[in-house]
């Protein structure tokens, strides 16, 4: 089951006492999306991500909270459904919140612009509406991983 991207903001931001901003929001809620893809072999959410000056970016969810700016991200999705307390989704928004909700934006944003991952095979300085395919980012989980099995034996 795929979630709307404002249904896993929601859970995020409510996680974390309303202490993410969109920066960081956006950030954790790609990650999520690469392990889910990778892990589940399905999208968490149903909206595209866009290779962005600053990253992977959902764009109806930036547009939809940008009024924040910098500042934490309050409560205005009040639409958002709530998520089965056993599903894949709400493992993966868990377990990436509790290893990454700590890391600094500028981290965030550093691991997101890897230069091996879908972002940077997209981003075209300065513009917006490029998209970025789940295909490219389960292809990013699984050179991450490959990278890591490496490091790790080596």
């Amino acid at each position: 089951m795929t979630l709307s991207v404002f249904d896993a903001a929601h859970y995020l931001c409510k996680k974390s006492e309303w202490t993410l901003t969109n920066l960081q929001l956006q950030k954790l809620l790609y990650i999520c999306h690469m392990f889910h893809m990778g892990k589940e072999k399905t999208p968490l959410i149903t909206e595209e991500f866009e290779a962005w000056d600053y990253g992977p970016v959902q764009p109806n969810l930036y547009h939809e909270i940008k009024i924040y700016g910098s500042a934490p991200v309050k409560n205005l999705f009040h639409t958002a459904k709530s998520i089965e307390p056993e599903s894949s989704e709400k493992a993966i928004l868990d377990n990436v919140y509790e290893q990454l909700s700590h890391r600094s934006p500028a981290w965030l944003v550093a691991v997101t612009h890897w230069e091996k991952g879908a972002w940077s095979k997209h981003y075209r300085p300065g513009s917006r509406g490029v998209r970025i395919p789940n295909s490219e980012i389960l292809q990013e989980f699984r050179a991450r991983r490959d990278a890591a099995k490496q490091k790790r034996a080596a």
